[in-house]
């Protein structure tokens, strides 16, 4: 099994090119199950959730490709199989993400309850909720959700009693094929959910209201394949402009809007860093000082991200004073502090907040990952530790963090990685 060694002390300096966004190409790529004709996605990451995913799609009977470019080719015209099986749901939570557009293009569909990371619990109530609101017959047996809608979807008014993005990824692929008018209130606002409908428009689903808390979907009889470019991965983004923060150095990304990362720039400016904005760049610099202390509570997008608060503890670690990092979103995503202490981190849980109070370094150890952004946060906290951090259990990583080792060393940092 594969870990990073991480040697600290180096402080970031260079410029990368941000990934395409895993959240936005997970849903996308389910989306192609709806489509008559071949779908191109370009722009699509080299990331093992991707891979499960065109793994998935495969087992569905759609032909999948991938060229040198990177771009992905899928073509679900022949994918008449609707069970997606537990040997490949378990390893990955957006595989429920399938269920929808099984639903709507087949009127049937049987889904293993999903896996993913180990952060707390995620039900799938309120995607069932949707679906049964337009007409689905849904159960649960041996651990599978069975839907069934012979005579097809029909639209619906529905309102998810809490914001899921998942459930609204769902609902809208679903809606866009039902017999008449869906209205989604109370959905999700991310930035990824704007490009599922404008990928979804892009093949002629009729929806109106991405951005708000409304969703309107007027349904079609067929959509249709075509090509889209996936969005810039701004958690990606995010988490090397923390990593230059919290080095005291220098990292500017290229090829994203700034715009989408809403909070996160801010709370740099609050660290004291010197955040500089273009069309399609965006730049964190420290220039050698210690970061400021800063207070972050998740909640749904336009507030701070949830897969940002485990890099905001690592950066929290080493500054001046002390912060409450407040998760709101899952009971179990503060785990990453446990292996944090063993680097000499001052962390204290109350509840569902770190208080923490900020240390001039930190020492290297070895660490264990237990999530994708947990991870990130100890690759993070390696980087600023004095002495060598060893990561074990970085598959996590992998699932969400192309070539992160080697996106590092470009920046000056001492990283590797070692396998056995």
């Amino acid at each position: 099994m594969d870990s990073l060694i991480v040697r600290g002390g180096h402080r970031l300096d260079g410029t990368l090119r941000a990934s395409g966004s895993k959240n936005a190409a997970l849903p996308i790529m389910a989306a192609t199950l709806l489509a008559q004709g071949a779908c191109h996605l370009e722009r699509i990451p080299v990331l093992r959730d991707i891979a499960t995913m065109l793994t998935l799609l495969s087992s569905l009977g759609a032909t999948v490709s991938r060229a040198a470019d990177g771009a992905v080719r899928i073509e679900c015209d022949q994918a008449c199989e609707v069970t997606a099986p537990y040997d490949l749901v378990k390893t990955m939570r957006a595989s429920i993400l399938v269920l929808g557009p099984l639903l709507a293009r087949h009127g049937k569909a049987a889904v293993s309850f999903p896996g993913g990371c180990a952060i707390g619990s995620r039900p799938v109530d309120l995607h069932i909720q949707a679906l049964e609101a337009m007409g689905a017959a849904i159960s649960v047996e041996g651990g599978y959700i069975l839907a069934e809608a012979p005579h097809g979807l029909v639209g619906t008014d529905f309102t998810f009693d809490i914001t899921t993005v998942g459930g609204t990824e769902n609902a809208v692929m679903a809606a866009s094929l039902a017999n008449g008018t869906t209205v989604l209130r109370n959905v999700a606002r991310e930035p990824e959910i704007i490009d599922l409908v404008q990928f979804l428009r892009s093949m002629g689903a009729d929806i109106a209201g991405e951005g708000t808390e409304m969703l309107t979907i007027r349904g079609v009889p067929c959509l249709t394949g075509g090509t889209y470019s996936v969005m810039p991965d701004r958690i990606e983004v995010g988490t090397y402009l923390v990593a230059a923060a919290a080095t005291g150095g220098r990292v500017r990304m290229t090829d994203i809007d700034p715009s989408v990362l809403g909070v996160i720039t801010d709370k740099l400016r609050s660290a004291g860093a010197s955040v500089r904005e273009g069309e399609q760049w965006v730049e964190c610099e420290m220039d050698g000082k210690r970061p400021q202390a800063v207070d972050v509570t998740t909640e749904p997008f336009p507030g701070f991200p949830t897969d940002m608060q485990a890099q905001f503890t690592a950066l929290n670690a080493i500054a001046q004073g002390e912060a409450r990092v407040t998760e709101t979103v899952f009971e179990n995503r503060l785990m990453q502090a446990h292996e944090m202490r063993r680097m000499g981190a001052h962390i204290v849980i109350e509840g569902n907040t770190a208080i923490i109070s900020g240390q001039p370094s930190l020492q290297g150890a070895p660490v264990m990952a237990s999530d994708l952004r947990a991870s990130a946060s100890l690759v993070i906290a390696g980087l600023v530790a004095s002495g060598e951090t060893r990561i074990d259990r970085i598959y996590h990583i992998d699932r969400g963090y192309e070539n992160i080792e080697g996106n590092l060393q470009s920046l000056g940092a001492d990283i590797q990685r070692v396998s056995g």
